[in-house]
């Protein structure tokens, strides 16, 4: 058998529900985000912050994300989002993928609110931040299986 499907047979993949998804999402602080440039689609490597629900990015104006949510249509950006704590040795842990719309976020305060809580990773001024309204929210855990062989 190759070494794949061994480490494959040896985990269980179990379905989360969306409040186990979204509670893990709020765990970790980076994730990565999908949106379509161009007619192709792009990813982007940001840290995020879980505010009621709602994913909430920081970006800086000029970001593609940021142009293509100050000239969409009142329902938003399509986006997904997903974030994972996977370890690399085990091959155990979970990843979360939230799809929905992206709003450019233009209230003041919460502007404010979020600048507060959320610092960006770069040395890019981020003066805009973006909230994700998740539609679909799908989760995923690999665990070691009780019943597998035991390695050698």
């Amino acid at each position: 058998m190759a070494a794949w499907a061994d480490r494959e047979a040896s985990r269980h993949r179990t379905e989360l529900d969306r409040a186990e998804s979204l509670r893990l999402l709020g765990s970790v602080s980076l994730g990565r985000i999908v949106f379509t440039q161009d007619a192709l689609p792009a990813i982007r490597p940001v840290n995020h912050l879980l505010h009621h629900g709602e994913v909430i990015i920081r970006t800086h104006e000029g970001a593609a994300l940021t142009s293509l949510t100050e000239h969409a249509e009142a329902q938003g950006v399509v986006v997904a989002y997903e974030a994972d704590a996977i370890d690399p040795a085990t091959h155990c842990g979970w990843s979360v993928v939230v799809t929905g719309y992206c709003h450019l976020v233009t209230d003041p305060a919460d502007l404010a609110h979020y600048e507060a809580l959320l610092h960006p990773w770069t040395d890019h001024r981020m003066s805009h931040a973006l909230r994700i309204r998740p539609h679909l929210v799908t989760g995923v855990r690999l665990s070691p299986r009780r019943d597998a062989p035991e390695r050698r």
